[in-house]
């Protein structure tokens, strides 16, 4: 990305190992992320960035301290480089590893190959290699079905519970589906948007709330008896959606937040009264994957439905535009 709206693909040179914990892996598809569209839309910096952070693909190379995967491994990688052995790590919270780097920034997985640092860590191999009619669902293990899945966790979602899902992109339509998934009883879908809805409802949702803001917290109210949800999942970053989940989680339920929120000013008095569990940020991925790609090879879950349009890698830019004129949900890159 060269700068904000100027998406472009370019030649690169190949990666190479450059430690001994690297390995180099040739990807088979790569996706583009609503997180992508912060810099595509100058709200991030963006200054000739290498781009992309999802990403499956096989193992074609590896440094000498690498154990776990091996060349011709098809490896599912998270989004954040973790090496899954410190203290942080083996409290669930890869995420902030203290090895951790965003792909994104660092390595860029909108392309053919990408280095990946602390391999063991980052990587995790399927049972075998899948066709491409895994790829999709396997691709959005990466990020956005992990990101939702942290999220419906993090507001402590599961049996005899109403989760409120504030956000209809793939990350909220992900976290409908993992709360299904955990057990609740009921899972409100806050959508406008009808092909979004009728996603939502495929994944597990049992109500469709159309109201935002303060009214949206009221129609939640009135849905669960004027207490709020148990649950509430924010899946979207800006101030009024954010407020509108801290307002529609009842007193002592749990928010989780998963929405990269820019410039979102919370009230302390607000929050003080509220007296909600918070839990959210980035999503460690990695504590997820293996029974994430599990559900997915046994056929439980099919998050690849996320993807509305593909597009080989070349025409990225066109992928970005219609995502940030919301005419896709999101985009896989098929190399």
């Amino acid at each position: 990305m060269h700068k904000a709206g100027d998406v472009r693909v370019e030649d690169r040179d190949d990666p190479v190992i450059l430690e001994p914990t690297d390995a180099i892996v040739k990807l088979t598809a790569s996706c583009i992320c609503g997180s992508d569209l912060w810099p595509y839309r100058g709200i991030e910096p963006a200054d000739h960035q290498v781009m992309g952070h999802e990403y499956i693909g096989v193992v074609e190379e590896i440094g000498a301290d690498v154990k776990t995967v091996k060349p011709g491994d098809f490896v599912v990688g998270s989004f954040v480089i973790s090496d899954n052995t410190c203290e942080i790590c083996q409290a669930g919270f890869q995420s902030k590893c203290v090895h951790a780097e965003f792909v994104a920034q660092t390595v860029g997985t909108q392309a053919e190959k990408a280095r990946i640092p602390h391999a063991d860590g980052t990587l995790v191999k399927t049972p075998e290699t899948p066709g491409p009619e895994l790829y999709p669902a396997l691709l959005a293990a990466s990020d956005v079905l992990g990101t939702g899945w942290y999220a419906a966790v993090a507001a402590d979602a599961g049996p005899g519970k109403t989760v409120a899902v504030v956000g209809d992109g793939a990350v909220g339509l992900m976290a409908i589906l993992a709360a299904k998934q955990l057990g609740a009883d009921r899972i409100i879908a806050m959508s406008r948007h009808p092909e979004r809805q009728k996603l939502a409802r495929y994944y597990g949702a049992t109500d469709i709330v159309e109201e935002r803001g303060d009214e949206g917290v009221v129609r939640i109210k009135e849905l669960t008896g004027g207490l709020g949800a148990h649950s509430v999942v924010e899946a979207v970053g800006t101030q009024e959606s954010f407020m509108q989940a801290v307002g529609a989680t009842r007193g002592g339920g749990h928010l989780g937040y998963v929405g990269v929120n820019y410039d979102v000013q919370i009230p302390g008095i607000e929050l003080f009264f509220a007296g909600i569990h918070t839990l959210g940020g980035p999503a460690p991925v990695r504590r997820f994957l293996p029974d994430l790609i599990d559900r997915i090879w046994q056929g439980e879950i099919d998050p690849g439905k996320v993807f509305d349009l593909t597009l080989p890698l070349e025409e990225a830019p066109e992928g970005y535009k219609a995502m940030d004129e919301r005419r896709a949900t999101k985009v896989m890159l098929t190399l």
